[in-house]
């Protein structure tokens, strides 16, 4: 495992990090704690050392699971968690929609103490908006309140994790957090999907603020658990990913036809598509982890062993770009 700085943090974190929500929501299939735990401990014992959770994530659990997974490795680990959904007030939700949102100074003193009593500990390290837009980046007093809680020795950076799914206001949220002296920004970036990162790169290099990525397999396609014959559950995020069955067959076979295009990547060469996925991310100076989707072992110890697999050349480089520069010679849907 290699380690990159956070910023001007003065935090060294994983290169490969664990997102927690996929051990503590049902999003991704893993319903059993003891499950989560295990695969959480093992991903340490790999060198990973990042783990990116929230507070919403399974109401608190993603928390406290992380708590209870790593415990006695708190100075060996960085800790980013997130705040922005106010789920104690509001207990009803409808699948995976969006709950209301609270920034306010008064919600955020009240949610970072709740989330520093579940992770049982003194201080978080990376403490991230959550799904903010372009006006609670921007307002006054939130990220005065964030560097306040840095200031009384509550958090150690901040950051925005920005979202739900890709859409274009995202690029100007990216680059105002940059503008704004933010220590992270979470994307979504990937092979296929680079239109964040076109935006948001460029502002981050050398402002001192560091890219995190997640989704980084463009949500199963680029690591070979999403094929031709694969169904979605209604709980399975993917599923609501598009609104129709028509256009979910759309995005998947537009998908699968693209990432054969990439067979070079893996060809003669010792790393997998879903190493090779990474290491294209990983490629940009700015980014300091990306957060593949862990749900089993066999994915944890394929991406964790990514470091030790060879780089992406120029021209391997150079012939992504031109094939996603072309939209890899398909029409769209």
């Amino acid at each position: 495992m290699r380690y990159r700085a956070l910023g001007k943090t003065g935090l060294k974190i994983s290169e490969v990090g664990f997102g927690v929500w996929t051990v503590s929501t049902p999003w991704w299939g893993i319903k059993e704690e003891g499950v989560g735990v295990d695969l959480l401990r093992k991903a340490f014992d790999l060198g990973i050392t990042f783990f990116d959770t929230a507070d919403t994530y399974g109401n608190g659990l993603g928390e406290t699971i992380l708590a209870k997974a790593l415990k006695g490795k708190r100075d060996q680990i960085v800790i980013g968690t997130k705040v922005g959904y106010d789920f104690t007030h509001n207990t009803s939700r409808r699948g995976q929609e969006e709950l209301p949102q609270d920034f306010s100074p008064k919600y955020l003193e009240f949610a970072l103490g709740e989330s520093l009593k579940r992770l049982n500990t003194e201080v978080i390290d990376l403490y991230q908006l959550h799904n903010p837009r372009i006006d609670v980046i921007e307002k006054s007093g939130v990220l005065e309140t964030l560097e306040r809680f840095k200031k009384e020795g509550k958090i150690r950076a901040y950051g925005v994790a920005l979202g739900p799914a890709i859409a274009p206001r995202q690029g100007e949220e990216g680059c105002s957090a940059v503008q704004r002296g933010c220590d992270s920004i979470q994307i979504i970036y990937n092979l296929l999907e680079q239109m964040l990162g076109e935006q948001i790169f460029p502002a981050a290099q050398g402002s001192g603020s560091s890219i995190l990525v997640r989704v980084p397999h463009a949500s199963g396609l680029l690591d070979g658990t999403v094929t031709r014959q694969t169904t979605f559950a209604e709980s399975d995020h993917r599923y609501h990913r598009v609104s129709t069955d028509e256009r979910k067959r759309q995005w998947q076979e537009e998908g699968l036809k693209k990432v054969e295009q990439l067979s070079f990547l893996t060809q003669g060469k010792e790393r997998t598509l879903g190493q090779a996925a990474l290491k294209f991310i990983l490629s940009r100076p700015t980014v300091a982890s990306v957060l593949p989707n862990l749900t089993n072992e066999k994915l944890l110890a394929e991406f964790a062993a990514t470091s030790d697999t060879p780089d992406l050349t120029s021209e391997e480089l150079d012939r992504i770009q031109a094939l996603y520069s072309s939209q890899f010679g398909l029409t769209p849907a």
